[in-house]
């Protein structure tokens, strides 16, 4: 039986709608690679400043659970093959993702999943958004810690490197970020 003009149409819309999602998500995994390359190297600690984190939320909070699990995901992958979407200075690759910053990289997924989920199931408000950034950054510090705290051989060691000096840029992006999502969700009325 041939198909209706209507089903080919369906299946047409259905195509272009996937292969825009898969366009979404891959230009979100290098959106957080350009940030990652924003970054400045510290002497005292092996833990750049940098604006992936940043990056980070934004995907999670704009795209939503899924989709920012996703990019984060893919953004992992390609890192891990050697592309140069990791923050400067490291030294790519896998060998990054098992280094010291390895338990922050690890993280973005779950992140992001959790930013964007915290924000689907509400309204997108600025106060939302940033509950929903603190408390993915909470996932975020908490392995970023327990992983530094191998490297460290100590868990205060890990928290002097990698958490107290980073707090305040930290309120930063959580605020700038959930003011961009909650601002863009209300705009495309996501």
């Amino acid at each position: 039986m041939a198909k209706s003009a209507t089903q080919i149409l369906s299946t047409h819309d259905r195509a272009l709608d996937g292969a825009k999602q898969v366009a979404i998500v891959i230009g979100a995994s290098l959106f957080v690679g350009v940030c990652a390359h924003l970054s400045v190297r510290l002497r005292f600690s092996p833990v750049p400043l940098t604006m992936q984190n940043l990056g980070v939320l934004i995907v999670g909070l704009t795209l939503g659970s899924r989709r920012g699990f996703a990019a984060l995901v893919l953004y992992l992958a390609e890192g891990a093959s050697g592309l140069p979407v990791f923050s400067p200075g490291g030294l790519g690759g896998i060998a990054q993702l098992l280094g010291p910053t390895g338990g922050f990289l690890l993280a973005y997924p779950f992140v992001a999943a959790l930013a964007g989920w915290i924000l689907e199931r509400g309204k997108s408000t600025f106060a939302r958004a940033a509950t929903a950034g603190l408390l993915a950054e909470i996932v975020l510090f908490t392995g970023g810690i327990l992983w530094l705290a191998v490297y460290a051989h100590s868990f205060s060691q890990a928290l002097r490197l990698g958490f107290y000096w980073l707090i305040c840029a930290e309120i930063i992006k959580i605020m700038f970020a959930a003011a961009i999502a909650s601002g863009w969700r209300r705009f495309y009325k996501v």
